[in-house]
């Protein structure tokens, strides 16, 4: 049986107060949020802080808003609130959808978004939508703030920009443009409590319902160190007149941007045929969103 080794615990009542207890323990500090995928980690030993840093107390980091005709989401809104939230399914379905992927209702019950992030995990379910709905994250340190592309967050599996001492507080989504459509399909081996095998994202905005697509994002996970953008892909289908053959092409495209190892959960192959498929259903299902959208539905 693993036991977590001995460590002390903060609960601060405000966000200055938890920069400033982050700074004074000079990267001997770790923010828990819902502690799902930290306290493994304290288990197994691969990571030993001195002390938690809890935000639980912090309301601000709870709060779903909009946000010029996006959206805002706190760190520490939990999973299931944004699977729940019609603020997220009327707006983003497609991060609402993912969402209802990770793990159980146990876990999306204590899961983070800030955690899902922060952890930095190739299989996680949040990034892939949030990377295709071009979200950025707000982080703070006791002497800074600064904000960051969720496209240059990421550096490896793991790993990202954000330091020791800083906070991630808040997601911000910017509004869909019009006639955008989204979607996002994980696969596993079960239906629940799965890392994902291969996920992919795909958004599409069109200058009109039946027009030429004029924005292309194509997001693969869990066949790369991090989530990455199917660049080919994206390229191949930017200035075109939405089609199966199109996103046939542009499947095959994402096939070649995609680099799996073979694991116990899929063999590399298996991998790149996933891909071809699941790019192919993504596209398709938000190409019928966009057309069958005035407003921006992603």
């Amino acid at each position: 049986m693993l036991l977590l080794p001995k460590f002390d615990y903060e609960e601060p009542k405000s966000l200055p107060e938890a920069l400033a207890m982050l700074s004074e323990l000079k990267g001997n500090g770790k923010v828990i949020a819902g502690g799902t995928d930290l306290l493994v980690n304290m288990k197994k030993g691969t990571v030993r802080p001195a002390c938690l840093v809890s935000l639980k107390k912090v309301e601000a980091l709870r709060e779903i808003s909009g946000e010029d005709g996006g959206l805002s989401v706190g760190s520490h809104v939990t999973i299931s609130e944004i699977a729940d939230s019609d603020r997220v399914a009327s707006t983003f379905p497609v991060l609402a959808r993912s969402a209802s992927c990770l793990g159980s209702p146990l876990i999306r019950n204590r899961a983070t978004i800030g955690g899902n992030i922060v952890t930095a995990r190739p299989a996680a379910d949040l990034p892939p939508a949030l990377l295709v709905l071009g979200a950025r994250v707000e982080l703070r340190g006791k002497d800074k703030d600064r904000t960051v592309s969720l496209d240059g967050f990421f550096t490896g599996p793991g790993t990202s920009v954000i330091e020791t001492r800083e906070v991630l507080t808040r997601i911000v989504i910017p509004s869909p443009p019009p006639f955008t459509g989204a979607d996002y399909i994980k696969l596993g081996h079960r239906a629940a409590l799965e890392i994902a095998i291969v996920a992919v994202s795909s958004r599409l905005t069109l200058d009109k319902p039946d027009g030429v697509i004029v924005d292309a994002r194509v997001i693969l996970s869990s066949v790369a160190p991090t989530a990455i953008h199917a660049v080919s892909a994206e390229k191949a289908l930017m200035g075109q007149r939405p089609s199966e053959d199109l996103f046939a092409k542009a499947a095959l495209l994402a096939v070649g941007d995609s680099s799996p190892i073979t694991d116990i959960r899929g063999g590399a192959e298996y991998r790149r045929d996933m891909v071809n498929t699941l790019v192919k259903r993504t596209l398709l299902k938000a190409f019928n969103d966009a057309r069958d959208m005035k407003g921006g539905n992603a």
